[in-house]
């Protein structure tokens, strides 16, 4: 399947797998982009430049296609070394960055001279026209379904794709809420050229984290998520656990006067002990509402050939349907 966004980034399959804390990893990327998605390393989760680099080049002995790197540009007291970071991406020969968080615009200037396509993840359509705006390739835009961090708009994807693709002239692709054949399909015909996928590609054989983590996945339904930090507007779409309905207590019984403080037990560096050791209760971690599509764990290529396969069945399908 063609499209400007199989093209613009040298793909077989629209398909992309986002950026996740301590998920995107090089065995996670190369596997995905072996089976003709584009694989992503989660920048932030390595750290450092020498770490990143580390990464860049394992990924280029476990794959020959291409694949790419997210940057999350975070408020923080103490900031990564995003310069460095950018360096190492542009002397790794990382060809394709996913941006997300804040805006990009400080690091557009080396990426875009080094020849990187740069893809911004947007929750809103005045987000997505901003990065537009200010020289971004394609965005990823991230509806209200999403695992993570959705916005503050709440807007689902059966308006926001239809919205972006109104107001758009660079390509876009869905996220939140994409599982399957039908998922990509529908994106297509919302006027998407691809979709994103991140919590579908945790429950894969490749994926480097716990095996409870995947099973965790597997069992929950689309009422198992919960929307944490709504009174600090930095609301994340997290798996609910003990200690997710704990924080929200918190949260109902500090009201207004809510520091992030007063949850930082529940939300700060949980994500090792979780995606490393399986300790599924130890704090909030992202997971979109899609867990309720998500009923196995196959390898990357057996997932990516299925929804080629299940989406190249409801066209013909349709094209039937029209010819009658």
């Amino acid at each position: 399947m063609k499209t400007a966004i199989t093209e613009m980034f040298g793909i077989e399959h629209p398909i992309i797998q986002g950026g996740m804390h301590y998920v995107g990893f090089a065995e996670m990327a190369a596997a995905v982009s072996n089976a003709g998605g584009l694989g992503i390393i989660t920048g932030l989760t390595l750290g450092t430049p020498e770490k990143l680099a580390n990464e860049i080049a394992r990924c280029k002995d476990m794959t020959d296609k291409p694949f790419g790197v997210n940057l999350t540009f975070l408020p923080s007291l103490t900031p990564p070394d995003y310069p460095g970071l950018v360096k190492a991406i542009i002397d790794g020969g990382v060809k394709v960055v996913e941006t997300a968080g804040r805006n990009p615009v400080q690091v557009l200037p080396a990426l875009k001279g080094a020849g990187i396509k740069v893809i911004h993840k947007c929750t809103s359509v005045r987000h997505s026209l901003k990065a537009q705006e200010i020289g971004c390739d394609a965005v990823s835009v991230d509806g209200f379904e999403c695992g993570g961090h959705p916005g503050e708009d709440d807007i689902p994807n059966f308006i926001l794709l239809p919205r972006a693709a109104d107001e758009l002239e660079i390509p876009f692709v869905s996220s939140g809420g994409m599982a399957d054949g039908r998922s990509l399909v529908a994106s297509l015909a919302m006027g998407a050229q691809g979709m994103n996928m991140g919590t579908r590609f945790i429950a894969t054989k490749e994926a480097p984290v716990h095996e409870n983590v995947k099973q965790a996945i597997v069992a929950a339904s689309e009422l198992d998520t919960r929307l944490v930090m709504r009174p600090l507007r930095n609301t994340e779409r997290v798996m609910t656990n003990d200690a997710v309905e704990d924080l929200l207590r918190i949260e109902k019984e500090k009201g207004d006067s809510l520091k992030f403080e007063d949850i930082i037990e529940q939300v700060a560096g949980v994500y090792p002990k979780i995606m490393k050791e399986g300790t599924m209760d130890a704090g909030a971690w992202s997971c979109g509402m899609v867990a309720g599509l998500i009923y196995d764990i196959p390898t990357c290529q057996e997932l990516i050939d299925r929804i080629m396969r299940e989406a190249e069945e409801i066209l013909a399908r349709m094209n039937a349907m029209t010819a009658a």
